[in-house]
Protein backbone atom coordinates (compact mmCIF):
# COMPACT_ATOMS: atom_id res chain seq x y z
CA UNK A 1 0.00 0.00 0.00
CA UNK A 2 3.01 2.31 0.36
CA UNK A 3 3.13 3.30 -3.36
CA UNK A 4 -0.58 4.17 -3.22
CA UNK A 5 -0.14 6.22 -0.05
CA UNK A 6 2.84 8.04 -1.54
CA UNK A 7 0.73 8.92 -4.57
CA UNK A 8 -2.21 10.07 -2.45
CA UNK A 9 0.04 12.21 -0.26
CA UNK A 10 0.90 14.37 -3.26
CA UNK A 11 -2.61 15.75 -3.64
CA UNK A 12 -5.27 17.11 -1.35
CA UNK A 13 -8.46 15.28 -0.49
CA UNK A 14 -10.56 17.74 -2.49
CA UNK A 15 -8.40 17.38 -5.59
CA UNK A 16 -8.62 13.60 -5.37
CA UNK A 17 -12.42 13.69 -5.21
CA UNK A 18 -12.50 16.16 -8.09
CA UNK A 19 -10.21 13.98 -10.22
CA UNK A 20 -12.34 10.89 -9.51
CA UNK A 21 -15.55 12.67 -10.47
CA UNK A 22 -14.02 13.94 -13.72
CA UNK A 23 -12.65 10.48 -14.51
CA UNK A 24 -16.06 8.87 -13.92
CA UNK A 25 -17.75 11.35 -16.24
CA UNK A 26 -15.15 10.77 -18.95
CA UNK A 27 -15.64 7.01 -18.58
CA UNK A 28 -19.42 7.51 -18.76
CA UNK A 29 -19.02 9.46 -22.02
CA UNK A 30 -16.95 6.62 -23.49
CA UNK A 31 -19.46 3.98 -22.32
CA UNK A 32 -22.29 6.08 -23.74
CA UNK A 33 -20.49 6.23 -27.08
CA UNK A 34 -20.37 2.43 -27.21
CA UNK A 35 -24.02 2.21 -26.05
CA UNK A 36 -23.09 0.53 -22.80
CA UNK A 37 -24.97 3.30 -21.01
CA UNK A 38 -28.37 4.59 -22.17
CA UNK A 39 -27.13 8.20 -22.39
CA UNK A 40 -25.51 9.75 -25.42
CA UNK A 41 -22.09 11.40 -24.90
CA UNK A 42 -23.44 14.79 -25.90
CA UNK A 43 -26.25 14.47 -23.34
CA UNK A 44 -23.77 13.73 -20.52
CA UNK A 45 -21.59 16.65 -21.59
CA UNK A 46 -24.60 18.95 -21.88
CA UNK A 47 -25.95 18.30 -18.39
CA UNK A 48 -22.44 18.51 -16.91
CA UNK A 49 -21.85 21.89 -18.57
CA UNK A 50 -25.16 23.23 -17.25
CA UNK A 51 -24.41 22.09 -13.69
CA UNK A 52 -20.94 23.61 -13.77
CA UNK A 53 -22.03 26.93 -15.27
CA UNK A 54 -25.10 27.52 -13.09
CA UNK A 55 -23.36 26.32 -9.92
CA UNK A 56 -20.39 28.62 -10.52
CA UNK A 57 -22.59 31.64 -11.25
CA UNK A 58 -24.82 31.01 -8.23
CA UNK A 59 -21.88 30.52 -5.89
CA UNK A 60 -20.22 33.65 -7.23
CA UNK A 61 -23.38 35.67 -6.58
CA UNK A 62 -23.76 34.40 -3.01
CA UNK A 63 -20.09 34.97 -2.14
CA UNK A 64 -20.48 38.59 -3.25
CA UNK A 65 -23.70 39.07 -1.29
CA UNK A 66 -22.41 37.38 1.87
CA UNK A 67 -18.88 38.81 1.43
CA UNK A 68 -17.14 35.51 1.99
CA UNK A 69 -14.38 33.54 0.32
CA UNK A 70 -15.21 31.23 -2.57
CA UNK A 71 -14.15 27.58 -2.55
CA UNK A 72 -14.07 26.79 -6.26
CA UNK A 73 -13.12 23.15 -5.66
CA UNK A 74 -16.29 22.68 -3.62
CA UNK A 75 -18.38 24.25 -6.39
CA UNK A 76 -16.98 21.92 -9.05
CA UNK A 77 -17.28 18.84 -6.83
CA UNK A 78 -20.94 19.49 -6.06
CA UNK A 79 -21.74 20.24 -9.71
CA UNK A 80 -20.07 17.03 -10.91
CA UNK A 81 -21.85 14.97 -8.25
CA UNK A 82 -25.15 16.33 -9.55
CA UNK A 83 -24.08 15.39 -13.08
CA UNK A 84 -23.53 11.79 -11.95
CA UNK A 85 -26.78 11.33 -10.05
CA UNK A 86 -29.30 13.33 -12.13
CA UNK A 87 -29.95 11.64 -15.45
CA UNK A 88 -28.71 13.35 -18.61
CA UNK A 89 -31.51 14.18 -21.10
CA UNK A 90 -32.60 11.76 -23.77
CA UNK A 91 -33.12 12.93 -27.33
CA UNK A 92 -35.76 15.68 -27.46
CA UNK A 93 -35.62 16.35 -23.70
CA UNK A 94 -32.88 18.98 -23.66
CA UNK A 95 -35.21 21.97 -23.31
CA UNK A 96 -37.72 20.32 -21.00
CA UNK A 97 -35.07 19.18 -18.53
CA UNK A 98 -33.36 22.57 -18.26
CA UNK A 99 -35.52 23.86 -15.33
CA UNK A 100 -34.66 20.73 -13.36
CA UNK A 101 -30.92 21.07 -13.98
CA UNK A 102 -30.90 24.80 -13.23
CA UNK A 103 -33.05 24.51 -10.11
CA UNK A 104 -30.90 21.72 -8.66
CA UNK A 105 -27.72 23.71 -9.36
CA UNK A 106 -29.07 26.84 -7.70
CA UNK A 107 -30.22 25.04 -4.58
CA UNK A 108 -26.98 23.09 -4.21
CA UNK A 109 -25.07 26.37 -3.95
CA UNK A 110 -27.67 28.42 -2.10
CA UNK A 111 -27.96 25.83 0.66
CA UNK A 112 -24.34 26.48 1.67
CA UNK A 113 -25.24 30.07 2.54
CA UNK A 114 -28.95 30.07 3.41
CA UNK A 115 -29.15 26.82 5.40
CA UNK A 116 -26.09 27.49 7.51
CA UNK A 117 -25.44 28.10 11.18
CA UNK A 118 -22.31 29.85 12.40
CA UNK A 119 -21.27 30.24 8.75
CA UNK A 120 -21.21 26.45 8.20
CA UNK A 121 -23.73 24.61 6.08
CA UNK A 122 -25.64 21.80 7.76
CA UNK A 123 -26.71 19.64 4.84
CA UNK A 124 -24.86 17.91 2.04
CA UNK A 125 -25.44 20.40 -0.82
CA UNK A 126 -26.08 17.85 -3.57
CA UNK A 127 -28.42 15.75 -1.40
CA UNK A 128 -30.42 18.79 -0.32
CA UNK A 129 -30.67 20.07 -3.90
CA UNK A 130 -32.18 16.87 -5.29
CA UNK A 131 -34.52 16.54 -2.31
CA UNK A 132 -35.84 20.07 -2.83
CA UNK A 133 -36.24 19.63 -6.59
CA UNK A 134 -38.22 16.46 -5.97
CA UNK A 135 -40.45 18.39 -3.59
CA UNK A 136 -40.92 21.49 -5.77
CA UNK A 137 -40.68 20.14 -9.34
CA UNK A 138 -41.65 16.52 -8.73
CA UNK A 139 -38.48 15.43 -10.50
CA UNK A 140 -35.92 13.34 -8.68
CA UNK A 141 -32.43 11.95 -9.13
CA UNK A 142 -31.99 8.48 -10.62
CA UNK A 143 -28.45 8.00 -9.25
CA UNK A 144 -27.54 6.68 -12.69
CA UNK A 145 -23.89 6.16 -11.78
CA UNK A 146 -25.00 2.99 -9.99
CA UNK A 147 -24.68 0.65 -12.99
CA UNK A 148 -22.73 -2.52 -13.78
CA UNK A 149 -20.33 -0.94 -16.25
CA UNK A 150 -19.49 1.98 -13.98
CA UNK A 151 -19.08 -0.21 -10.88
CA UNK A 152 -15.39 -1.24 -11.28
CA UNK A 153 -14.30 2.36 -11.78
CA UNK A 154 -16.39 3.60 -8.86
CA UNK A 155 -14.89 0.93 -6.60
CA UNK A 156 -11.34 1.95 -7.52
CA UNK A 157 -11.96 5.67 -7.09
CA UNK A 158 -14.00 5.18 -3.95
CA UNK A 159 -11.25 3.09 -2.39
CA UNK A 160 -8.69 5.81 -3.09
CA UNK A 161 -10.91 8.48 -1.51
CA UNK A 162 -11.56 6.47 1.66
CA UNK A 163 -7.88 5.54 1.88
CA UNK A 164 -6.87 9.17 1.54
CA UNK A 165 -9.19 10.59 4.19
CA UNK A 166 -8.96 7.65 6.62
CA UNK A 167 -12.69 7.20 7.01
CA UNK A 168 -12.89 3.42 6.87
CA UNK A 169 -14.72 3.35 10.22
CA UNK A 170 -17.50 5.52 8.82
CA UNK A 171 -17.89 3.55 5.60
CA UNK A 172 -17.75 0.20 7.39
CA UNK A 173 -20.45 1.15 9.91
CA UNK A 174 -22.64 2.30 7.01
CA UNK A 175 -22.21 -0.92 5.04
CA UNK A 176 -22.82 -3.19 8.04
CA UNK A 177 -26.12 -1.58 9.05
CA UNK A 178 -27.20 -1.05 5.43
CA UNK A 179 -26.70 -4.70 4.53
CA UNK A 180 -28.44 -5.93 7.70
CA UNK A 181 -31.42 -3.65 7.09
CA UNK A 182 -31.58 -4.51 3.39
CA UNK A 183 -31.44 -8.23 4.20
CA UNK A 184 -34.26 -7.91 6.73
CA UNK A 185 -36.53 -5.81 4.51
CA UNK A 186 -35.76 -7.30 1.07
CA UNK A 187 -38.23 -9.19 -1.10
CA UNK A 188 -36.95 -12.77 -1.09
CA UNK A 189 -39.16 -14.04 -3.93
CA UNK A 190 -36.33 -13.63 -6.45
CA UNK A 191 -33.74 -15.13 -4.11
CA UNK A 192 -31.42 -13.58 -1.55
CA UNK A 193 -28.39 -13.74 -3.83
CA UNK A 194 -30.17 -11.93 -6.63
CA UNK A 195 -31.43 -9.26 -4.24
CA UNK A 196 -28.00 -8.57 -2.77
CA UNK A 197 -26.46 -8.52 -6.24
CA UNK A 198 -28.86 -5.76 -7.27
CA UNK A 199 -27.85 -3.73 -4.23
CA UNK A 200 -24.25 -3.57 -5.41
CA UNK A 201 -24.68 -3.71 -9.19
CA UNK A 202 -27.86 -1.71 -9.75
CA UNK A 203 -27.69 0.83 -6.94
CA UNK A 204 -25.36 3.73 -6.11
CA UNK A 205 -24.33 2.27 -2.75
CA UNK A 206 -20.56 2.33 -3.45
CA UNK A 207 -20.63 5.89 -4.82
CA UNK A 208 -22.91 7.00 -2.01
CA UNK A 209 -20.71 5.49 0.71
CA UNK A 210 -17.36 6.72 -0.57
CA UNK A 211 -18.26 10.14 -1.99
CA UNK A 212 -21.51 11.41 -0.49
CA UNK A 213 -21.28 9.89 2.99
CA UNK A 214 -17.69 10.98 3.55
CA UNK A 215 -18.24 14.66 2.65
CA UNK A 216 -16.14 16.23 5.43
CA UNK A 217 -18.09 19.38 6.25
CA UNK A 218 -21.24 17.51 7.25
CA UNK A 219 -19.75 14.47 8.99
CA UNK A 220 -18.97 14.28 12.72
CA UNK A 221 -15.33 14.94 13.62
CA UNK A 222 -14.84 12.18 16.18
CA UNK A 223 -14.56 8.43 15.59
CA UNK A 224 -17.51 7.13 17.64
CA UNK A 225 -19.76 9.91 16.40
CA UNK A 226 -18.82 8.97 12.82
CA UNK A 227 -19.62 5.31 13.48
CA UNK A 228 -23.05 6.24 14.86
CA UNK A 229 -23.60 8.60 11.92
CA UNK A 230 -22.74 5.90 9.37
CA UNK A 231 -24.92 3.33 11.14
CA UNK A 232 -28.00 5.58 11.12
CA UNK A 233 -27.64 6.43 7.44
CA UNK A 234 -27.05 2.75 6.65
CA UNK A 235 -30.38 1.84 8.23
CA UNK A 236 -32.26 4.60 6.41
CA UNK A 237 -30.54 3.80 3.08
CA UNK A 238 -32.36 0.45 2.67
CA UNK A 239 -34.68 0.91 -0.35
CA UNK A 240 -37.48 -1.25 1.05
CA UNK A 241 -37.57 0.45 4.43
CA UNK A 242 -40.68 2.58 4.74
CA UNK A 243 -42.87 4.32 7.27
CA UNK A 244 -46.43 3.70 6.12
CA UNK A 245 -46.60 4.79 2.49
CA UNK A 246 -43.43 6.91 2.77
CA UNK A 247 -40.30 5.36 1.28
CA UNK A 248 -36.91 6.87 1.83
CA UNK A 249 -34.26 7.71 -0.77
CA UNK A 250 -30.46 7.91 -0.53
CA UNK A 251 -30.56 11.69 -0.35
CA UNK A 252 -33.15 11.71 2.45
CA UNK A 253 -31.11 9.16 4.41
CA UNK A 254 -28.08 11.42 4.12
CA UNK A 255 -30.00 14.55 5.13
CA UNK A 256 -31.33 12.78 8.23
CA UNK A 257 -27.77 11.84 9.09
CA UNK A 258 -26.67 15.45 8.59
CA UNK A 259 -29.14 16.52 11.28
CA UNK A 260 -27.65 13.96 13.67
CA UNK A 261 -24.14 15.11 12.79
CA UNK A 262 -24.97 18.71 13.61
CA UNK A 263 -26.57 17.68 16.90
CA UNK A 264 -23.49 15.66 17.87
CA UNK A 265 -20.96 18.27 16.78
CA UNK A 266 -22.21 21.76 15.92
CA UNK A 267 -20.06 23.24 13.16
CA UNK A 268 -18.43 26.64 13.29
CA UNK A 269 -16.40 28.74 10.89
CA UNK A 270 -13.86 31.25 12.13
CA UNK A 271 -12.42 34.38 10.56
CA UNK A 272 -8.79 34.56 11.71
CA UNK A 273 -6.70 37.72 11.41
CA UNK A 274 -2.93 37.38 11.17
CA UNK A 275 -1.35 38.99 14.22
CA UNK A 276 2.26 38.01 13.67
CA UNK A 277 4.51 35.49 11.95
CA UNK A 278 8.03 34.33 12.65
CA UNK A 279 10.61 31.76 11.60
CA UNK A 280 10.98 29.24 14.43
CA UNK A 281 13.33 26.77 12.73
CA UNK A 282 14.95 26.14 9.36
CA UNK A 283 12.11 25.97 6.84
CA UNK A 284 9.46 26.30 9.55
CA UNK A 285 7.28 29.29 10.34
CA UNK A 286 4.76 29.99 13.06
CA UNK A 287 1.66 32.09 12.38
CA UNK A 288 -0.31 33.69 15.21
CA UNK A 289 -3.93 34.71 14.60
CA UNK A 290 -6.72 36.42 16.48
CA UNK A 291 -10.20 34.99 15.99
CA UNK A 292 -13.56 36.69 15.51
CA UNK A 293 -15.00 34.30 18.11
CA UNK A 294 -13.54 31.99 20.78
CA UNK A 295 -12.15 28.74 19.34
CA UNK A 296 -13.08 25.98 21.76
CA UNK A 297 -10.90 22.94 21.18
CA UNK A 298 -8.91 20.22 22.90
CA UNK A 299 -5.10 20.12 22.75
CA UNK A 300 -4.08 18.11 19.68
CA UNK A 301 -7.09 18.88 17.48
CA UNK A 302 -6.91 20.42 14.02
CA UNK A 303 -8.75 22.88 11.78
CA UNK A 304 -9.28 23.10 8.05
CA UNK A 305 -7.75 26.38 6.85
CA UNK A 306 -8.94 28.09 3.66
CA UNK A 307 -6.75 30.72 2.04
CA UNK A 308 -8.30 32.33 -1.03
CA UNK A 309 -5.69 33.17 -3.64
CA UNK A 310 -5.49 33.54 -7.37
CA UNK A 311 -4.73 30.50 -9.49
CA UNK A 312 -4.28 27.83 -6.81
CA UNK A 313 -2.24 24.86 -7.97
CA UNK A 314 -3.34 21.22 -8.02
CA UNK A 315 -3.17 21.11 -4.23
CA UNK A 316 -5.97 23.64 -3.86
CA UNK A 317 -6.71 26.46 -1.43
CA UNK A 318 -7.50 24.39 1.67
CA UNK A 319 -5.29 22.58 4.17
CA UNK A 320 -5.61 20.73 7.47
CA UNK A 321 -3.24 22.00 10.17
CA UNK A 322 -3.07 21.11 13.84
CA UNK A 323 -3.71 23.98 16.22
CA UNK A 324 -0.31 24.59 17.78
CA UNK A 325 -1.64 26.83 20.54
CA UNK A 326 -3.15 25.63 23.80
CA UNK A 327 -6.82 26.23 24.68
CA UNK A 328 -5.44 28.29 27.57
CA UNK A 329 -3.96 30.81 25.12
CA UNK A 330 -6.01 33.60 23.61
CA UNK A 331 -4.44 33.53 20.15
CA UNK A 332 -4.56 30.70 17.60
CA UNK A 333 -1.17 29.39 16.49
CA UNK A 334 -0.24 27.35 13.44
CA UNK A 335 3.19 25.85 12.69
CA UNK A 336 3.96 25.25 8.99
CA UNK A 337 6.82 23.49 7.22
CA UNK A 338 7.90 25.09 3.94
CA UNK A 339 9.74 23.49 1.04
CA UNK A 340 11.71 26.11 -0.88
CA UNK A 341 11.66 23.96 -4.03
CA UNK A 342 8.20 22.42 -3.93
CA UNK A 343 5.87 24.50 -1.77
CA UNK A 344 2.26 24.68 -2.86
CA UNK A 345 0.57 27.88 -3.95
CA UNK A 346 -1.27 27.75 -0.61
CA UNK A 347 1.95 27.82 1.40
CA UNK A 348 3.60 30.39 -0.85
CA UNK A 349 0.67 32.76 -0.35
CA UNK A 350 0.56 31.96 3.36
CA UNK A 351 4.24 32.88 3.69
CA UNK A 352 3.56 36.23 2.03
CA UNK A 353 0.38 36.94 4.03
CA UNK A 354 0.65 40.43 5.57
CA UNK A 355 -0.27 41.16 9.16
CA UNK A 356 -3.94 42.14 9.36
CA UNK A 357 -4.96 39.82 6.52
CA UNK A 358 -7.63 37.19 7.17
CA UNK A 359 -7.92 33.47 6.61
CA UNK A 360 -10.96 31.21 7.12
CA UNK A 361 -10.88 28.16 9.36
CA UNK A 362 -13.43 25.54 10.29
CA UNK A 363 -14.17 21.84 10.60
CA UNK A 364 -12.59 21.50 14.04
CA UNK A 365 -11.90 17.82 14.61
CA UNK A 366 -9.45 15.22 15.84
CA UNK A 367 -9.16 12.34 18.32
CA UNK A 368 -5.43 12.87 18.89
CA UNK A 369 -5.98 14.29 22.35
CA UNK A 370 -4.77 13.72 25.89
CA UNK A 371 -6.39 10.86 27.83
CA UNK A 372 -8.84 11.84 30.54
CA UNK A 373 -6.88 9.80 33.06
CA UNK A 374 -4.04 12.15 34.05
CA UNK A 375 -2.22 9.27 35.78
CA UNK A 376 -1.69 7.41 32.51
CA UNK A 377 1.97 7.24 31.48
CA UNK A 378 2.55 8.78 28.03
CA UNK A 379 5.23 8.92 25.35
CA UNK A 380 5.07 11.52 22.57
CA UNK A 381 7.03 10.70 19.40
CA UNK A 382 7.28 13.68 17.04
CA UNK A 383 8.87 13.99 13.64
CA UNK A 384 9.65 17.49 12.31
CA UNK A 385 6.59 19.73 12.13
CA UNK A 386 4.60 16.84 13.61
CA UNK A 387 5.56 18.40 16.95
CA UNK A 388 2.72 20.95 16.68
CA UNK A 389 0.00 18.89 18.45
CA UNK A 390 2.47 18.23 21.25
CA UNK A 391 3.24 21.94 21.49
CA UNK A 392 -0.48 22.41 22.21
CA UNK A 393 -0.58 19.60 24.77
CA UNK A 394 2.62 20.60 26.56
CA UNK A 395 1.66 24.27 26.81
CA UNK A 396 -1.73 23.19 28.16
CA UNK A 397 -0.09 20.99 30.81
CA UNK A 398 2.21 23.84 31.84
CA UNK A 399 -0.65 26.35 32.10
CA UNK A 400 -2.82 23.88 34.04
CA UNK A 401 0.13 22.70 36.14
CA UNK A 402 -0.56 19.08 35.16
CA UNK A 403 2.41 16.93 36.16
CA UNK A 404 1.67 13.98 33.90
CA UNK A 405 4.33 11.30 33.40
CA UNK A 406 5.37 12.17 29.84
CA UNK A 407 8.46 11.35 27.79
CA UNK A 408 8.94 13.26 24.53
CA UNK A 409 10.98 11.71 21.71
CA UNK A 410 11.63 14.41 19.10
CA UNK A 411 13.25 13.53 15.77
CA UNK A 412 14.36 15.92 13.02
CA UNK A 413 16.59 15.52 10.00
CA UNK A 414 18.86 18.47 10.77
CA UNK A 415 19.72 20.23 14.00
CA UNK A 416 18.57 23.54 12.52
CA UNK A 417 15.05 22.12 12.13
CA UNK A 418 14.46 21.85 15.88
CA UNK A 419 11.56 24.05 16.97
CA UNK A 420 9.93 24.90 20.31
CA UNK A 421 13.02 23.92 22.28
CA UNK A 422 12.38 26.75 24.75
CA UNK A 423 8.98 25.25 25.50
CA UNK A 424 10.55 21.85 26.17
CA UNK A 425 13.06 23.46 28.53
CA UNK A 426 10.26 25.20 30.37
CA UNK A 427 8.23 21.98 30.58
CA UNK A 428 11.23 20.09 31.94
CA UNK A 429 11.66 22.63 34.71
CA UNK A 430 8.02 23.22 35.62
CA UNK A 431 6.24 19.88 35.15
CA UNK A 432 9.12 17.39 35.02
CA UNK A 433 8.80 16.51 31.33
CA UNK A 434 11.56 14.24 29.98
CA UNK A 435 12.83 15.07 26.49
CA UNK A 436 14.81 12.88 24.09
CA UNK A 437 16.03 14.57 20.90
CA UNK A 438 17.63 12.83 17.92
CA UNK A 439 19.07 14.05 14.60
CA UNK A 440 18.73 11.61 11.70
CA UNK A 441 21.13 13.20 9.18
CA UNK A 442 24.50 12.40 10.72
CA UNK A 443 26.41 14.64 8.28
CA UNK A 444 24.74 17.78 9.62
CA UNK A 445 25.38 17.22 13.33
CA UNK A 446 27.66 19.75 14.99
CA UNK A 447 30.59 18.53 17.13
CA UNK A 448 29.04 19.86 20.33
CA UNK A 449 25.77 17.92 19.90
CA UNK A 450 24.98 15.88 23.02
CA UNK A 451 21.70 14.29 21.96
CA UNK A 452 20.92 11.09 20.10
CA UNK A 453 21.97 10.40 16.52
CA UNK A 454 20.00 8.47 13.92
CA UNK A 455 16.39 7.40 13.56
CA UNK A 456 14.01 6.44 16.34
CA UNK A 457 14.48 2.69 16.72
CA UNK A 458 13.84 -0.12 19.17
CA UNK A 459 17.18 0.37 20.95
CA UNK A 460 16.45 4.06 21.53
CA UNK A 461 12.94 3.32 22.84
CA UNK A 462 14.19 0.56 25.13
CA UNK A 463 16.96 2.77 26.52
CA UNK A 464 15.02 6.01 26.99
CA UNK A 465 11.53 4.59 27.65
CA UNK A 466 12.29 1.42 29.64
CA UNK A 467 8.70 1.10 30.86
CA UNK A 468 7.34 1.33 27.29
CA UNK A 469 4.84 -1.49 27.87
CA UNK A 470 3.14 0.68 30.51
CA UNK A 471 2.81 3.79 28.30
CA UNK A 472 0.35 5.13 25.79
CA UNK A 473 2.25 6.24 22.67
CA UNK A 474 1.29 9.27 20.57
CA UNK A 475 3.04 9.50 17.17
CA UNK A 476 2.87 12.56 14.92
CA UNK A 477 4.84 13.48 11.82
CA UNK A 478 5.45 12.42 8.22
CA UNK A 479 3.71 9.23 7.19
CA UNK A 480 7.04 7.41 6.85
CA UNK A 481 7.97 8.18 10.47
CA UNK A 482 4.54 7.24 11.77
CA UNK A 483 4.64 3.88 10.00
CA UNK A 484 8.23 3.14 11.04
CA UNK A 485 7.52 3.93 14.69
CA UNK A 486 4.37 1.81 14.66
CA UNK A 487 6.39 -1.12 13.32
CA UNK A 488 9.09 -0.55 15.93
CA UNK A 489 6.59 -0.49 18.77
CA UNK A 490 4.85 -3.57 17.39
CA UNK A 491 8.18 -5.42 17.40
CA UNK A 492 8.55 -4.39 21.03
CA UNK A 493 5.15 -6.02 21.70
CA UNK A 494 3.43 -2.74 22.49
CA UNK A 495 -0.29 -3.32 22.09
CA UNK A 496 -2.04 -1.60 19.18
CA UNK A 497 -4.53 -0.11 21.63
CA UNK A 498 -1.60 1.73 23.24
CA UNK A 499 -0.59 3.48 20.00
CA UNK A 500 -2.31 6.60 18.67
CA UNK A 501 -1.16 8.35 15.50
CA UNK A 502 -1.90 11.73 13.97
CA UNK A 503 -2.26 11.49 10.21
CA UNK A 504 -0.45 14.07 8.10
CA UNK A 505 -1.37 13.67 4.39
CA UNK A 506 1.83 15.21 3.06
CA UNK A 507 3.58 18.49 3.78
CA UNK A 508 3.53 20.08 0.32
Amino acid sequence: MKPIDNLLNRITMYKLVLYCLVAWLVIAVVLGYFHLLPYAPEAILFSTAVFLAISWLTNRLFTLVFKTQANTESVYITALILALIISPPFSGQFESIMPFLIWASIWSMASKFIMAINKKHIFNPAALAIALTALTLNQSATWWIGTLYMLPFVIIGGFLIVRKIRRGDLVLSFFVTAMITIFITMNRSAGIGSGLEKVFVESPIIFFATVMLTEPLTTPPNRWSRILYGALIGILFAPNLHFGSFYGTPELALLAGNVLSFALSPKRKYVLTLKSKAKIASGTGEFVFTSDRPVKFKPGQYLEWTLAHGWPDSRGNRRYFTIASSPTEKDVRMGVKFDSKNSSSFKKNLAELPEGATIMAGQLAGDFILPKNADKKLCFIAGGIGFTPFRSMIQYMIDKNQRRDVIVVYSVKKQSELAYMDLLDQARQRIGLKTVVTISDLKTISPDWNGHRGYVDAAMIAAEVPDYNERLFYISGPNSLVKACKDTLSNLDVRKSHIKSDYFPGFA
